[in-house]
């Protein structure tokens, strides 16, 4: 029966086709598997690491892969569970830094310039640190809705499946994390 055939008996037999269908979904997948990391990390280098492992754990359960399911769907929830290991490992190390936060703003300071246009870009950066860090300070299953929903543009469902949970419960993540981000943003953002 087709239902009893293990997952990975037609895959094994073919490691060339695997290898190939493997590097398309690698290339179809990459930037926006990296963009996700990025988000969720803030940080290039640790996107890039991130998602590197995302795809070799991927190859690794490659044989366990229901043909019939979103490979990207697949893929996000690697790539979220990832993060979210990453960033748990971090805070119970309490090496967490947010300096990557201020790099541009810091740079930019130091130059000195005080043009209007400089003045701007000041300004410009310094509410996207204090977005940044907002979004941050969210707990992680909201943080984790609005990424998806806002900069990866992924219908509920898709983020439903991607965290494991119903789409209604992504909505009541989305609007908690929206009325969240309100509290901490209006009185900062009110200065700028």
């Amino acid at each position: 029966m087709a239902e009893n055939q293990q997952s990975g008996d037609r895959r094994e037999d073919a490691p060339e086709d695997r290898q190939e269908v493997f590097r398309r979904l690698f290339d179809a997948w990459h930037a926006r598997i990296y963009q996700t990391c990025y988000r969720l990390m803030e940080h290039p280098q640790e996107a890039e690491d991130i998602t590197q492992e995302v795809f070799v754990r991927a190859m690794e359960a490659y044989d366990r892969f229901r043909g019939d399911a979103d490979p990207g769907t697949w893929l996000y929830r690697i790539a979220v569970n990832q993060c979210l290991n990453v960033r748990r490992r971090k805070r119970r190390l309490q090496w967490l830094a947010l300096d990557f936060w201020n790099e541009g703003a810091d740079e930019a300071t130091s130059h000195g310039n005080r043009s209007v246009g400089a003045e701007e870009e000041l300004q410009q950066a310094d509410r996207e640190r204090i977005v940044g860090k907002a979004i941050d300070a969210l707990p992680e299953r909201q943080r984790t809705a609005l990424i998806l929903s806002h900069f990866e543009r992924m219908p509920y469902k898709s983020i439903a499946r991607v965290m494991e949970c119903s789409p209604s419960a992504v909505e009541s993540l989305l609007h908690r994390a929206k009325t969240n981000l309100g509290k901490r943003l209006r009185p900062l953002l009110g200065d700028l």
